[in-house]
């Protein structure tokens, strides 16, 4: 094995580097009785990026199955969208709820 460096920087050869990735959370929507579907729709449009097509199959899928994943992200990110959900429907007067869960 040798070292060769090149001003600030160094290169081991001949040894692997494994990189860590960060974890990974899974954003769940849960269905309720009382929050209209637009505004499921409009949430999913506006903070998780979805197109309508796509926000409006995975409101069905809340709303037919009780849950669906809208989205995989690292653990911050997925803690700001599933808080801009609960401020965005409580503001609203909406029990509309997300939980996250580890991939």
């Amino acid at each position: 094995m040798s070292i060769k460096t090149d001003n600030e920087t160094s290169l081991i050869e001949g040894e692997d580097i494994e990189q860590a990735f960060p974890e990974e959370y899974e954003v769940v929507m849960l269905n309720d009785d009382f929050t209209p579907m637009d505004f499921v729709v409009d949430v999913l449009i506006s903070i998780f990026h979805k197109n309508p097509v796509e926000a409006t199959r995975l409101m069905l899928l809340v709303h037919t199955t009780g849950r669906a994943a809208v989205g995989v992200y690292t653990y911050d990110i997925a803690s700001t969208k599933i808080n801009e959900v609960h401020t965005r429907a409580r503001a609203e007067g909406y029990p509309l709820k997300c939980i996250m869960k580890r991939v």
